[in-house]
Order: C-alpha cells, then structure tokens, then sequence
C-alpha cells in the first residue's frame, strides 16, 4: 500500500470515531432518557444538535480543506471532536448535553469529507468511486463499535464510559493523521477571500451540475442516522422486546452490511459509471421498502429474525448513497472539490438534522414505527425528485 493509501486510511479513523459517536444512542437511549430526564422526542431533538451543527459547520470546513489542506483540518476538528465527547460522558441534564452534542457535530464535519478530499485530490478519476467506497466501509466499522461492543459497555459500565471510549478513539484518530499523512500545502498565491470561498460553497450547492446529488443526499443520511443511530436500538427493545445486548447483536448485522455495501457500490460505480443514477435510485427505494416491510411486519413470533435480514438489507441497499459523491467529483474540477463535496455534506447533515426532529414529532404522535415511516416516505419524495432532475439534465 503506498503512502497515499495509507494516508485516506488514517484519516478515515475521524470518519470511524463520528460513526461511533453519533451511534452511541442508539444502544443507550433508554438510560439517557433516564439520566438526563427527557422523554424518546426530548433525546431525538438532543441527538439532532449533532447533525444540525454538523450541516452548519460544513461551510468553514469546505473553505478551510481547499484553502489550507486536509491535514490541519483534520486535526483541528479531532482536537474538538475529542473535547465533545469528554463533555458528553460528564453531561448530566439536557442542556449539557445539547453542548456536548453540538460540538461533536462541529468537531465531527469533516470527518468524512478529509479522506473523502484527499482521494479527490491525489486520486485518478476513475479511481475515485471506488475509493470512496473504501472510505465509507472503513469509517463505517465505528457502527461496529457502537452496536456488540457498546452494548456491553454501556450495560455493564453505564453509557459515560462510552463517550469516555469514544474520546479515546478521537485521540488515536489524531495520531494516525499526524504522522502517517503527507500533504503538500495550497498554494498561497492562488487563494481568494474567505468571503468568496464561502459564497463558492453555497453556489456550488445550488449549482445545475450538482443540483440532483444534492436532493438525493438531503434523506440518503438521514434514515441511515435514523435507522442505526437512533431509532433501531429502541425499536428491537421496546417493539421486539429484545435486550440491550441482544438489540446490539442485530444491529451488528446492519452494521456489516453498511461495511459491505460501500465497496460492493463502489464497485458497481467504477464497472457501470453510466447507469449510476440508477443505481443510486433503486439502491434507496430498496433499502426504505426493507424498514416499511419491518415496520408493517407484526409481532409474530419469527419476526425478530425477519428484522435482522430486513436491516441487513437495508444497510447493503442504502450503501450506494456513495454514488452521490462520485456524481460530484464528475462534476467538479479538483481545485474545488473540497468545496463541492462540503456543500453536498451540507446536504447529508442539515436533512438529517431535520428529519432527525421530524421523526421526534412522529413518535410523540404514533411511536417509533411512526417515526421510521416518517424516512421511508422523504426518501421517496428525494428519489422521484432526483429522476425529474436528472431527466431535465439529458
């Protein structure tokens, strides 16, 4: 593996922290609900300050990997990264943890775009689908850590000893970038003004060229956070009555699958690049017709078993959302990727902050089901918009 290789490995250690992370409550909802006094919509609105401060920190982070390179983003990001998670093991009402929250969304905004900008940048086009793909099976393995391994965790030492786990990670994560990663700084001469790359992000993401990944992006994240970072746990234990380990156990099976199916994706981007919008599409109707089938199965007693196929499949199905950044590279040339892929990051976060409140509203209303139902039905309307989009297009 040469050092190019080796460098969008360790940087995808950030990208395996924020996975952890932002997963964590899946697996402890119940006792934060508990310890922190706040009902299952009062912890999705908490949990929603994540992506919600993600999506706004996107901007500087677009600006900054393309102005003064990845390698000190990232490590500027992991040091914050890490003081929101010491914040969030030592919260101890909602409002700490809403603190906590936000700045790991702001330390967590680039996690995926700083390996993701480096391939972009150092990688030949044709390469880059697939790399992407490896990014994302990579980072993915931090849902891993979050469903078994967690599980017992925060079962056996209570959930700060997560977040307290999770800072470690974001230590480690800054070593490997630290020393592995070379990079050649920008050049100087070249750079506008901070105002001017920031309104370069916000007319890339409204630009004609980016405009259909960008709709598909707006809910592609959303039911992924919804389903394995929020609502699955609670679903297995409270709808299925499993236990929180036994909940871990399935959601680890999700979870291989959002290892697989980013490289099996990525595969498929690289062999077919000209049906990719096809793939994208079918890839998400698939993956939210498998959590309506889960949500509309019943209570039968071989129903638990059915769950676990239905969010493996889900996880494999939902993985071609990393189509969407190969769609902007093509798009893009190299000098602003960094820029693109942040305002299309935007995108991924700022939906899943809102839908994230959404689904919070739904299951005040009619449960945790209802809050499911409430992606599977935005992915759908992004899909049909998408089609019409990329229809005008050709």
């Amino acid at each position: 593996m040469n050092l190019i290789s080796l460098s969008i490995i360790a940087l995808t250690m950030g990208h395996v922290f924020s996975n952890t992370v932002r997963t964590l409550p899946a697996i402890a909802a119940d006792v934060l609900q508990r310890d922190l006094g706040v009902t299952a919509d009062g912890l999705a609105a908490l949990t929603g300050a994540f992506p919600a401060t993600f999506a706004l920190a996107m901007l500087p982070v677009g600006v900054a990997l393309d102005r003064w390179g990845v390698k000190p983003t990232a490590l500027c990001l992991l040091t914050i990264a890490a003081i929101g998670a010491v914040l969030g093991a030592y919260a101890d009402n909602a409002w700490s943890m809403l603190l906590a929250q936000m700045i790991l969304g702001i330390g967590c905004s680039g996690m995926l775009m700083c390996p993701i900008t480096y391939a972009a940048k150092n990688m030949p086009a044709q390469r880059f689908g697939l790399w992407g793909g490896i990014v994302q099976a990579v980072g993915n393995t931090g849902m891993v850590i979050s469903a078994s391994p967690l599980a017992f965790l925060v079962e056996y030492s209570g959930w700060r000893a997560g977040f307290l786990a999770c800072a470690g990670l974001a230590v480690f994560a800054a070593l490997s970038v630290a020393f592995v990663v070379r990079e050649t700084p920008p050049d100087a001469a070249t750079r506008r003004s901070l105002g001017d790359d920031a309104r370069d992000v916000i007319r890339l993401g409204f630009s004609r060229a980016l405009r259909a990944p960008i709709v598909m992006a707006w809910t592609s994240f959303a039911v992924v956070l919804g389903v394995r970072g929020l609502w699955g746990g609670p679903w297995l234990m409270e709808e299925r009555g499993l236990s929180r380990v036994e909940a871990g156990h399935v959601l680890l099976l999700c979870t291989v699958a959002l290892i697989i199916g980013p490289l099996l994706a990525g595969m498929l981007e690289r062999r077919y690049q000209q049906h990719r919008g096809g793939i994208l599409v079918g890839g998400h109707i698939g993956a939210v017709a498998a959590i309506a089938l889960m949500v509309l199965g019943g209570a039968l007693s071989w129903q638990v078993a059915a769950d676990a196929v239905l969010l493996a499949l889900f996880g494999l199905l939902i993985s071609t959302q990393v189509i969407c950044f190969a769609l902007v590279r093509a798009a893009t040339p190299p000098e602003r990727v960094g820029r693109a892929l942040s305002a299309m990051n935007v995108a991924f976060f700022g939906g899943a902050a809102i839908m994230q409140a959404a689904s919070g509203v739904a299951a005040s209303i009619g449960g945790i089901g209802a809050a499911l139902m409430t992606f599977v039905v935005a992915v759908l309307i992004c899909c049909i918009i998408f089609i019409m989009l990329r229809a005008r297009e050709t």
